[in-house]
């Protein structure tokens, strides 16, 4: 069945046949989100440059400017995003693994009620269908979920503009709400692109040698199949090589920037030619599964917290219901343990990815015995 664009689709690949790139369209992104990034950055609102450029593209795709950000951009910033991920596994840190085995164990106990709750919640109040309303509730996994739902029968331009509101709207709310807890401290930040990353200059030409060749994780996990292997196989090259001892480099603060604009200015772009009242209807219903899933992500990261002693500031981030790339780009502009918040939502996407089918053919067969005459 052709599905109209509506520019909330799994981005697809790319069509050799396209005729010609639309420069036009792709300068707006960029000046429009950079100007954004620019100005949040200078009134220092956390992850200033990705919601900076969220919010003005975001703002042009609602009044009708065209934007675009080119899928190739995209991935070869959120590698350099896995390599600056990477580079937070340092030797330090490998006597601390053991310590996050329960809070892993409690991912999967977060995935079930989360995804259990909004998808009550999507029957109840939104009156989705099944399909949509399961694979909508799901924290994570946009494209994923979108092509599951889709073939499962569900709206997968709903549940496509379900989880670009969730992650649109969590990364607008959580790193402002981080300001009110205990030990965050934004005046004793560094509000210099120097807090991003080291300067372009800083860095040696074996500094650069090794930020290249964990470029090669990247067709490596894709080949491999490994879920998000876009981000995840050079943050795996990176942290061998951090843990190893090999090199302690990151990607300039200046490129981290530009992984955020594009990022932010690729989320923006994706409410074009959706009509307004329809992003107001689901915006509703988005709010109302974004604040459900927040607070089970409260709720779990104190119990976690109480039980095991892990940084609450972490196991807020590793917990929410965010992208695995907008997370981890928060937890760097906040200062909290990317390692921990990265690896957390890649197992969440790998659980959720492997039993998500299974779980809501479970789900179906079980409310259709319920359902059947005589049950």
């Amino acid at each position: 069945m052709m599905v109209p664009p509506t520019g909330l689709q799994p981005e697809p690949a790319p069509n050799p046949r396209r005729r010609r790139f639309d420069w036009p369209a792709f300068a707006t992104a960029m000046v429009l989100g950079t100007a954004g990034g620019f100005v949040c950055f200078r009134l220092h609102v956390p992850l200033a440059f990705m919601i900076g450029a969220m919010v003005a593209t975001t703002v042009a795709a609602l009044g009708g400017v065209r934007t675009m950000v080119p899928q190739r951009l995209r991935d070869g910033l959120v590698i350099v995003l896995g390599i600056m991920l990477g580079s937070s596994f340092t030797p330090a840190l490998l006597g601390h693994l053991g310590e996050w085995s329960v809070s892993l164990i409690f991912m999967a106990v977060y995935i079930a009620v989360a995804a259990g709750l909004g998808t009550l919640y999507l029957r109840r109040f939104a009156r989705y269908e099944p399909p949509t309303a399961y694979f909508t509730a799901m924290p994570g996994g946009f494209t994923e979920m979108v092509m599951m739902g889709g073939a499962m029968g569900g709206d997968d331009r709903s549940i496509a503009l379900g989880h670009s509101l969730r992650i649109m709207l969590v990364v607008m709310t959580v790193p402002f709400a981080f300001q009110a807890l205990p030990g965050y401290d934004p005046a004793g930040r560094d509000w210099s692109l120097h807090g991003l990353g080291p300067y372009p200059w800083e860095l040696d030409l074996i500094d650069y040698v090794v930020i290249a060749a964990c470029f090669v994780g990247a067709p490596v996990a894709q080949r491999l199949g490994i879920p998000a292997g876009i981000l995840v196989g050079p943050m795996l090259l990176s942290a061998a090589l951090h843990l190893t001892g090999v090199t302690a480099v990151k990607p300039p603060g200046l490129l981290v920037a530009a992984a955020q604009v594009v990022i932010g200015a690729s989320i923006g772009g994706r409410f074009q030619r959706v009509p307004l009242m329809r992003i107001a209807r689901t915006a509703g219903v988005a709010a109302g599964l974004t604040l459900l899933l927040l607070v089970v992500t409260l709720v779990l990261s104190l119990a976690v917290h109480l039980l095991t002693g892990l940084s609450l500031a972490g196991l807020i981030l590793a917990f929410a219901p965010g992208g695995l790339a907008e997370m981890s780009l928060v937890a760097l502009a906040l200062h909290v343990d990317a390692a921990f918040v990265a690896t957390h939502h890649i197992v969440r996407i790998v659980l959720i990815i492997l039993f998500a089918p299974a779980a809501y053919h479970l789900w179906r067969r079980w409310v259709g015995r319920k359902e059947a005459p005589g049950a």
